[in-house]
Formats: structure tokens, C-alpha cells, sequence
């Protein structure tokens, strides 16, 4: 079963849901060796070096192309490049299934595993799984982490006590319901 620290390597994945950049840290924190996020240059939002975990600035290489057909250009070289351990794209609009596919050779070319960060209802077919990520309420370690669609395998829910540091992570354990004793026997 595909758990949310082992993404397939060479495959194009992808990310929605409020908790998808944390999603993005942690894959970055388990992918030993050069990072590359592509975002648009007018995202309002951008990674801050020295605020990511450690270990995880001095290796990520910011690129922000101006338009979405350069963003998809620039995320299908550095797939096909052998040199990155993982690369993040946010794309603004959804991917077609010939632009995902196109991504997918890419990272199968490069041997790069690809994490797409989409907007809810965005993804595309071409994806090897997809995951939805949410912070828990009421305290911010807490992670609901839920893989939606799995090309290889089956859909589950993961709980995870993360506190976005070290790539070290606790799986919570689901709630249970208390169990009755059995009747005794007449």
C-alpha cells in the first residue's frame, strides 16, 4: 500500500487541498539531494529559504516562469533532468491529459519523481496518485492526509503527527470505539 512517504520514483503525483505546500515539505525532506519548485512569478505566496526546514533551503532551486505554458516547460526539463531528487510545480489551470502525459515521460526520462500542487477538482489522469491534504483543527502537527486515486494500488486516509522539522514522522491512531464485553452464556 502507497503511504504518504513513498511516493513512486519516476512518476508525476499530485497535491490539493489547504495542507498541499506541507505535503510538498515533507516530500522534500524524504527526497535526499537537489529540490526544484516552480511557481509563477506572481504567486502571492512564496517559499522563504531560511523559514524552511533545515536542510531543505540550501538545496531548492526557486523557479518562477512568467506564464503557465512556461511553468509546464520548465517543470517537464527539470523532470527530465537527472539531477533533481524531486520537483514541485503549482500550475494555475488543470493540467490536459497530453500535458500530463508529457510530464510523465519526463520524470520516467529523468528518473525524477514530480509532485504537482493542484487546486481541488484540477487534477489529471495522467497522475499516479493523488492526495488530499488538510491540517487538523486545533492543533498544527496534526495532518489528514487522504490518497484519492492510485493508479497501483489502493485509496486510503493517513492521520500523521508531523511537525514539519526532520522528515520523522508518528501515524495517529484512528480512533476506536469502545468495545462491549460479550454477554455471558446462558
Amino acid at each position: 500500500m502507497r503511504t504518504p512517504d513513498t511516493l513512486a520514483p519516476a512518476r508525476v503525483h499530485e497535491a490539493q487541498g489547504p495542507g498541499r505546500r506541507a505535503f510538498a515539505l515533507f516530500q522534500a525532506l524524504r527526497h535526499p539531494g537537489p529540490l526544484v519548485w516552480v511557481l509563477p512569478a506572481h504567486a502571492p505566496e512564496t517559499p522563504m529559504l531560511p523559514g524552511l526546514p533545515p536542510g531543505v533551503g540550501a538545496r531548492l532551486m526557486l523557479i518562477r516562469p512568467a506564464g503557465e505554458a512556461d511553468l509546464l516547460w520548465a517543470t517537464e526539463e527539470s523532470l527530465r533532468s537527472p539531477a533533481p531528487a524531486l520537483v514541485i510545480a503549482e500550475p494555475e489551470r488543470p493540467l490536459s491529459l497530453t500535458a500530463g502525459r508529457r510530464l510523465q515521460l519526463a520524470a520516467e526520462a529523468g528518473r525524477t519523481t514530480g509532485l504537482m500542487l493542484i487546486r481541488e477538482g484540477q487534477g489529471s489522469n495522467a497522475a499516479e496518485t493523488r492526495w488530499h491534504c488538510a491540517p487538523l483543527a486545533g492543533d498544527s502537527t496534526l495532518h489528514r492526509w487522504s490518497c484519492i486515486k492510485n493508479k497501483k494500488g489502493t485509496m486510503a486516509n493517513w492521520t500523521l503527527d508531523w511537525h514539519g522539522a526532520t522528515a520523522a514522522f508518528d501515524l495517529v491512531s484512528a480512533a476506536g470505539e469502545r468495545c462491549e464485553p460479550a454477554a455471558p452464556p446462558r
